[in-house]
């Protein structure tokens, strides 16, 4: 499910065509993502980040077990 709320700490984002991260950290406005096996890094567009399941729904379907 994306939404169109801007990303949380915690939310499951896609960034730069269809790739998915975590958002890890907000500083002075500035979603910090994590993927998979990569280092945390700021994202260079955050108006384009399309938060594709949050938080609530990563708890929800188990992602923290």
């Amino acid at each position: 499910m994306t939404t169109d709320r801007l990303p949380q700490v915690g939310d499951e984002v896609e960034y730069d065509h269809s790739r998915l991260a975590i958002v890890t950290d907000i500083r002075k406005g500035i979603p910090y993502l994590r993927a998979g096996g990569r280092k945390e890094w700021p994202a260079p567009n955050p108006g384009a980040l399309r938060v594709s399941r949050t938080r609530a729904q990563r708890i929800a379907d188990g992602d923290f077990r």
